[in-house]
């Protein structure tokens, strides 16, 4: 029987960590400092389910009924 998580749940949005590359390629595009991005905690429970440590970056995929699909990312603190 498989362990249900929160990642499971239809209202739980898809978080994917950014690779090394990744990251830069994101900072160097929109011009900006990791620490602007709004802020995701390493304590949530989403964040620590997929093992963002800070300083990561989480892209967040979620369900849109009028874009299709809405792309946040989020920078992890303490």
């Amino acid at each position: 029987m498989k362990k249900f998580t929160i990642l499971d749940h239809e209202l739980v949005p898809k978080h994917v960590l950014l690779t090394k590359e990744e990251k830069r390629e994101l900072l160097e595009r929109l011009a900006i400092r990791p620490d602007q991005l709004p802020w995701i905690r390493a304590s949530d429970p989403v964040a620590k389910l997929i093992g963002a440590k800070p300083g990561d970056i989480v892209k967040i995929i979620r369900k849109s009924p009028t874009a299709g699909e809405s792309i946040a990312y989020r920078f992890v603190v303490p």
